[in-house]
């Protein structure tokens, strides 16, 4: 709170870029956490609130008649245009939000006050969710190839590395120790996938510090454990994730890449994905045309195009599609790395092992994933997201790239993911929101002497509670999608064209649907399952009542009779053990959900009760309107639809969707 100059300021305007309607009059606070403006219609009192670690720069700019203007850009791609009435307190949050945004130790971050008033066992529980030496069991490590090596215990040998490394049994930890010293940042290879049917590996490093000439034996030897530890295939692939300039001018410092002629029976591939500067500099090409007010089609794809982002997107998923083959298809080993084993290895391994394990496509196994191959591996989240202040040239996307990666493949496979767009979105809010201890420092050894388990709270255990908001009303675990390997086209015509509108522009009221299809499907699978459930209590009445027996199966029902044919059931006592049915005989749903009058078809229509957050702080921030109005309509096969008692008005077409039963 010391670095709070002025708390509260008063008659504040929220200007929204993409809409012509009056900009919002209210008040804004600055709190020791957030940044909350509430407006000061008394009907509604909106509120949205920024967190402090989420804002990613502030621009204050030149001053007007109208008042004093200031940009806050966020890391989640919100973008705030507030107008300060008087220059003095402008002035003042802008230099209060300059220092609160970049705090300098952990100990101001979120998470630490953060209390969601669970007691100490509960967020015990939180942490314990995601177990790696249990995932490592599922794959069928330890084997008689593979087992799990203490040489790193204490972080003895690479301070990046977890505690618990799994490695070839035939590699010694005079192997290991060898293979460390000749690698940067001591980044020996280590399993991060291994494949039961094929006893193929994905293994995981850094680059050698091999120069023009040097050579290692020690970390041949463990190449060659690598490949022994996998009998089926007499050759293993080095996949080198970089583009093949940059690592031989790496070669220069004393780095490289290895050399063919000095590791036997390896395959060597170079994959081509730019690094985190040009990666940076692409996310910012690609916001700038996401901020062009009203642009015209060919502005919008030309801009797109020039940013180059979807052709790093496409980059990173054909590495991936290119180590899964070789896997699932030829059974080979692979050994992924890239300069220092923590980005674009990262990248490259996960996308591989989601594509090639069903189990990650879960809600449960892809947060497993996450903590595998990025948390426990030692991906630099406070450096890469800007959790402290520090070098502006080390902050790049690198997950946020993955996430979208996801999302291609959820949009190519609808039913192969049990997760939704939501639970991405949302995970992507939270690695920079710092609200949870699960993405903080840069590694494990970091994360334990700054005791974030004890002090902090876990994320997975946040999103594991609020599932159901997560689930994909698609995904079906015998479908052919969710089986088995996703063998993705990566053509650009397939998806190098796709903007995902949902993350990038999700605050722009007027720049996409108010509703997802996904949202759709929930609330009518939810509404839907009510309505059975409803049913089935309504029958069983009727078969005591009237002495009937009546057969219902939820998701087989037989075509329904005219009411007045129904055996049991007349006309003259439609409300007959329905205490919900008024004196028309007309079953009254619930206020999300109303169903037509009709013979054998009835029609759906969803209000926005059905599609909340299970997010305050993402529903406190989101503009998003995902409401419509609640109609009532006629049967479908009179091709009508009528405006309900309540409504008051027409429907709108852009804002019902009308499912036929």
């Amino acid at each position: 709170m010391e670095h709070i100059r002025t708390p509260k300021v008063e008659n504040v305007r929220l200007m929204d870029r993409t809409s012509s309607k009056k900009p919002a009059l209210g008040t804004l606070y600055l709190t020791a956490s957030h940044v909350i403006f509430v407006e000061n219609v008394p009907e509604t009192r909106k509120e949205t609130w920024i967190l402090h670690s989420e804002i990613s720069s502030i621009e204050k700019q030149a001053t007007t008649a109208g008042g004093c203007p200031l940009l806050i850009r966020c890391k989640n791609f919100q973008v705030l245009r507030l107008v300060v009435p008087q220059e003095r307190d402008c002035q003042d949050v802008y230099i209060s939000l300059l220092r609160l945004a970049r705090p300098v130790k952990y100990e101001e971050l979120f998470c630490f006050s953060f209390n969601p008033k669970l007691d100490k066992e509960e967020r015990e529980q939180g942490w314990t969710l995601v177990d790696l030496r249990e995932e490592y069991k599922r794959m069928g490590v330890p084997n008689s190839y593979w087992h799990l090596s203490d040489v790193n215990r204490d972080y003895r040998v690479c301070d990046s590395y977890p505690t618990d490394v799994y490695v070839p049994r035939s590699a010694t930890a005079h192997i290991i120790m060898g293979s460390s010293k000749f690698r940067s940042r001591r980044r020996f290879p280590a399993l991060s996938y291994y494949c039961k049917d094929t006893n193929a590996s994905i293994c995981r490093s850094s680059q050698p510090l091999s120069g023009f000439s040097a050579r290692c034996l020690e970390d041949e030897q463990m190449l060659q454990a690598i490949r022994r530890a996998n009998p089926g295939s007499d050759f293993m692939y080095v996949v080198d994730t970089r583009p093949k300039l940059n690592a031989m001018a790496n070669r220069a410092a004393g780095k490289g890449y290895e050399n063919e002629d000095n590791y036997a029976n390896i395959k060597f591939q170079f994959i081509g994905i730019e690094n985190i500067h040009v990666m940076r500099s692409s996310l910012q090409k690609m916001l700038e045309v996401c901020e062009l007010r009203s642009p015209s089609m060919s502005d919008f794809l030309w801009g797109l195009e020039n940013s180059g982002w979807l052709k790093h997107i496409k980059a990173i998923l054909d590495a991936g599609v290119f180590i899964a083959k070789a896997v699932a298809e030829e059974g080979t080993s692979i050994l992924v790395h890239c300069s220092d084993g923590w980005d674009r290895t990262a990248q490259v391994c996960s996308v591989a092992s989601l594509l090639l394990d069903p189990y990650y496509r879960t809600l449960k196994g892809f947060m497993v994933l996450i903590e595998k191959d990025w948390i426990s591996f030692g991906h630099k989240f406070h450096h890469r997201y800007g959790h402290l202040d520090g070098d502006p040239k080390e902050i790049s996307p690198v997950i946020d790239q993955f996430l979208e990666c996801v999302w291609q493949l959820t949009e190519q496979f609808p039913c192969a993911f049990e997760f939704n767009e939501r639970f991405l979105v949302h995970m992507q809010h939270h690695i920079y929101s710092c609200q949870f201890g699960t993405f903080l420092c840069n590694n494990q050894k970091e994360r334990r002497e700054l005791r974030i388990q004890e002090r902090t709270h876990s994320l997975w255990a946040h999103l594991w509670k609020n599932r159901a908001d997560y689930l994909n009303p698609l995904f079906r675990a015998d479908h052919s999608q969710a089986r088995g390997t996703l063998r993705p086209p990566t053509s650009p015509c397939n998806f190098m064209y796709k903007f995902w509108s949902g993350m990038y522009n999700r605050f722009e009221r007027g720049m996409q649907p108010r509703q997802s299809v996904t949202d759709y499907l929930m609330a009518v699978k939810e509404e839907t399952q009510q309505l059975e459930e409803e049913l089935q209590v309504l029958e069983e009445r009727l078969e005591k009542i009237h002495k009937i027996p009546l057969s219902y199966k939820p998701g087989k029902r037989e075509p329904s009779a005219p009411q007045s044919k129904r055996p049991g059931l007349s006309a003259s006592t439609p409300s007959v053990g329905n205490p919900a049915a008024d004196s028309s005989g007309l079953l009254k749903s619930s206020p999300s959900l109303s169903r037509s009058q009709g013979d054998d078809d009835s029609a759906l229509i969803l209000t926005q009760e059905n599609l909340k957050s299970s997010d305050p702080d993402l529903s406190a921030n989101s503009d998003q309107e995902s409401g419509v109005e609640d109609l009532s309509c006629r049967s479908p096969s009179g091709g009508e639809c009528l405006p309900s008692e309540d409504s008051g008005k027409d429907p709108d077409p852009d804002e019902a969707v009308f499912l036929t039963a």
